[in-house]
């Protein structure tokens, strides 16, 4: 099975991409992750996007199509793999298109003001980066790390006018990328709302016309 996954942050795409994985016995490729492998092995690519990294500036397409491309390749990758970060435009998915093809692009999709909810319910202790969140797993007293008691923090990017335009710039550049699947027949909609169990659940019912379900 060939996925990719597509959602704004905080529809727990990480969290179902991992699920996902171990379900259809295939490897979670997380562009973010393998980039930093391949700079941390010193790879001809790695050294390349190491160069853009540390001036700054974001890793040109050719890098990370040819990083993706050399990954798809690994051994772990000849019965499928699920995709979380890539593509994420047209020209990406284009270039994904010549050298794999795909069962299926699936989208974690929630409402925009739930989406804010999620992202600015996180808390975090200072000392330790234990995480929390307010919602979906507090802490056993308001405000207070249950490991060592020191008050949690909001980290500057779970502000609410920064999660409101991180929500606002992933839709904008995904937008045309859904609806490139969804012409091509390969999107698939999954309602991101729940808990984790049941949103899985969820995405394994929509993939059933691409994949049949077996014993987990």
């Amino acid at each position: 099975m060939r996925l990719v996954l597509l959602g704004p942050p905080g529809a727990g795409k990480g969290t179902q991409a991992a699920k996902l994985a171990a379900y259809l016995g295939v490897p979670h490729i997380s562009t973010g992750n393998f980039l930093r492998h391949n700079v941390a092995q010193g790879t001809d690519l790695g050294k390349k996007a190491k160069a853009y990294m540390d001036a700054g500036q974001l890793v040109p397409d050719d890098i990370v199509i040819a990083m993706t491309e050399r990954r798809l390749k690994e051994p772990d990758a000849k019965k499928g793999f699920i995709l979380d970060g890539f593509p994420r435009t047209i020209a990406q998915a284009e270039a994904l298109s010549k050298f794999t093809k795909l069962d299926a692009a699936v989208n974690f999709f929630l409402e925009p003001e739930e989406l804010i909810k999620r992202n600015t319910g996180r808390r975090v202790c200072p000392k330790d980066d234990t995480v929390y969140h307010i919602f979906m797993n507090p802490p056993k007293k308001a405000g207070v790390c249950d490991e060592c008691g020191t008050p949690l923090v909001i980290r500057a990017d779970d502000r609410e006018d920064v999660v409101r335009k991180r929500i606002e710039t992933y839709e904008r550049q995904t937008a045309p990328l859904i609806k490139y699947y969804r012409d091509r027949g390969l999107l698939r909609e999954v309602y991101a709302s729940g808990l984790i169990e049941e949103i899985f659940h969820r995405a394994i019912e929509v993939l059933k016309e691409s994949v049949p379900p077996r014993e987990r």
